[in-house]
């Protein structure tokens, strides 16, 4: 612009002539004339398409092998080198890969999505889960991310859990609603498994019966994407990968996966205080219109639980999510209702829990309680040594000699009383229920206390033919109408 005002100007002052004008400024002649013409740059008009003479009847074919890869596995589509090489051993296409290069390009370009900006009311909010390394105890695991977005206020939520499931979705809500002091009042879903059961057309879904019971309790509505839509819900979507990057590197490590949650939780926080996103005010500032939409908490906290029924193995076994379990042998091959918690694995059966465990989070393992095979050994004296749920028990060192002394004295049948000492901790603890020593004094001496021997009354007729009356009730009524005893 600097150049064309100064050459103007010169010109149309008489200054130059517009051929001084061209030798000096090594312009065309039609250029100076253009010049001239105008106060300004006029804008660009784009020259009409050049014709392709080589390519023109091979762009069809290129189009087609474009579309067709539209429906063929992501990772064996063609490349623009794959498609030249075709049109040329297939079709005899005589010209160079360039040229194929730039219309497949080109073609590709044109078939674009484009989008519309959506619309975040306040209240609103976005769910999904993702991936990320973390070191637990030691131990590096492959957790699962869950990411709860507030796309009005740009606020997130993130935790981890050992694995994405029923317990973590239900679990990784209820933090979530917890930590912004509310309920979201709707909530998009990508088409998993923990919350469809079948697509029915574009936009019905048939719910699990986890999500309506999470739905129930909380109220909220939820809104499912089209099938391979994620766009719908980007604002979750760039969600996982920004909590990934910026709170989970490097890879964290924590004693529990409650330390590690407690720690992702404070990043989120403090992420309040930031302006950005094209925002001109803070998460929190704007975090207030959401909490102003949100549905109230209920009253009653939420259980995150997934309910199985299970079938009791002859080895007094039940499966749950990959993991044996004991219960009691008495409930070998009947059907228990597993439960299954966050921490813990509990089994139902007419109306009382007959076995609970800490929850295993690794597949294939099997979780013992000997308490629940005594019963089963005492029929079974024989087993004892041999018991893999009593591998690894360790009892204090009176129990095995006990053991010794019971089978020193009856060599047949020691065992199984030894046994029956055992099955004394299914309702009794190892610990003494006493915390001083006086205690302990009085429950040693209460064992030391014979009982009371029967009095023996034989030779002694005078006191046999005692008798004592019966009482006189009638004299209690009158004394308790207020009328006194008559003399």
């Amino acid at each position: 612009m600097e150049l064309w005002s100064e050459i103007r100007r010169r010109v149309v002052t008489g200054e130059l002539s517009r051929r001084q004008a061209c030798s000096e400024y090594g312009l065309n002649f039609r250029t100076i004339r253009r010049i001239v013409a105008h106060h300004e740059p006029p804008p660009f008009r784009a020259p009409q398409p050049r014709a392709k003479p080589v390519l023109g009847a091979f762009l069809p074919l290129i189009h087609q092998i474009l579309d067709d890869d539209c429906h063929a596995p992501p990772k064996q589509r063609h490349s623009a080198r794959r498609i030249y090489e075709r049109l040329r051993d297939e079709h005899g296409y005589p010209g160079c890969a360039s040229i194929v290069r730039a219309a497949a390009s080109a073609y590709k370009r044109s078939q674009k999505e484009v989008f519309v900006p959506l619309l975040h009311p306040p209240g609103e909010a976005q769910c999904d889960f993702g991936r990320a390394e973390v070191v637990v105890a030691g131990v590096r695991h492959q957790a699962a991310l869950f990411v709860l977005t507030l796309p009005h206020s740009n606020a997130r939520f993130g935790c981890l859990f050992p694995r994405e499931c029923t317990e973590t979705f239900h679990a990784g809500h209820a933090r979530a609603f917890a930590f912004f002091g509310g309920v979201a009042t709707r909530i998009s879903y990508d088409n998993s498994k923990i919350a469809v059961t079948k697509l029915v057309g574009p936009h019905e879904r048939r719910l699990t019966r986890e999500l309506l019971r999470l739905q129930a309790h909380f109220a909220f509505s939820a809104h499912f994407c089209r099938v391979r839509q994620a766009h719908e819900k980007g604002h979750v979507e760039n969600g996982v990968g920004y909590v990934r990057r910026n709170f989970l590197v490097p890879v964290p490590q924590g004693d529990s996966w409650d330390d590690l949650n407690t720690h992702l939780a404070a990043a989120c926080r403090q992420e309040f205080e930031r302006t950005g996103g094209g925002r001109d005010r803070p998460t929190v500032a704007l975090l207030a219109a959401d909490q102003a939409a949100f549905l109230p908490m209920p009253a009653d906290p939420f259980e995150a639980r997934r309910v199985e029924l299970v079938t009791i193995s002859s080895l007094s076994l039940g499966r749950f999510d990959g993991n044996d379990y004991s219960v009691p042998t008495a409930w070998a091959y009947q059907t228990l209702t597993a439960t299954g918690t966050i921490d813990r694995v509990r089994f139902s059966g007419r109306g009382m829990v007959v076995a609970e465990h800490p929850r295993c989070w690794v597949k294939g393992q099997v979780t013992f309680e000997p308490l629940h095979y005594l019963a089963l050994l005492e029929r079974k004296p024989g087993a004892l040594d041999y018991a893999r749920p009593l591998a690894g028990w360790h009892l204090p060192g009176a129990f095995a000699a006990l053991r010794r002394r019971l089978e020193e004295r009856d060599p047949r049948g020691g065992t199984r009383q030894y046994i029956r000492v055992l099955r004394l901790l299914e309702g009794h603890d190892l610990a003494l229920p006493v915390a001083d020593a006086d205690a302990v004094r009085l429950l040693l001496a209460s064992a030391a206390d014979q009982p009371a021997a029967s009095f023996d009354l034989t030779g002694r007729p005078p006191r046999l033919a005692v008798r004592v009356p019966p009482p006189d009730l009638a004299a209690y009524g009158a004394l308790t109408s207020g009328k006194g005893v008559q003399p």
